[in-house]
């Protein structure tokens, strides 16, 4: 049975850093996308970070780029979400997402198979 499980949410003040992680199971993780999403209340999903697990290659959105970074974790069924510098408009419901992929990984949504419950982060003073 696939799964895919967030966690490392929270709520931090602005400039503060957390870090996501995104554990997966069922998966023969080697020829997959994985990427994170948000979702802030409002608003439509949008695509913050993705990996491709075999090449390594990896993508970002302009609103991120800089502060967030996607790496593989010490465990292979794991991707972590490194976030740097947050700001009040990173607050949102962030979701991972696999998909099996060769290419270079895409942060569209509707590419996705598989999903995570969500982790919640807030960004506040």
């Amino acid at each position: 049975q696939l799964q895919v499980v967030e966690s490392g949410g929270g709520l931090v003040q602005p400039g503060a850093s957390l870090r996501l992680s995104c554990t997966t199971s069922g998966f023969n993780l080697i020829y997959y996308w994985i990427a994170w999403f948000r979702q802030a209340p409002g608003k439509e999903r949008e695509g913050v970070s993705c990996i491709t697990l075999d090449s390594g290659t990896t993508n970002y959105s302009d609103s991120v780029k800089g502060r967030f970074t996607i790496s593989r974790g010490n465990f292979k069924n794991t991707v972590m979400l490194q976030m740097n510098g947050l700001k009040p408009e990173d607050t949102a419901l962030y979701y991972c997402a696999v998909k099996f992929g060769f290419r270079p990984c895409a942060l569209d949504p509707y590419e996705y198979d598989s999903w995570g419950q969500g982790t919640q982060v807030t960004v506040s003073s």
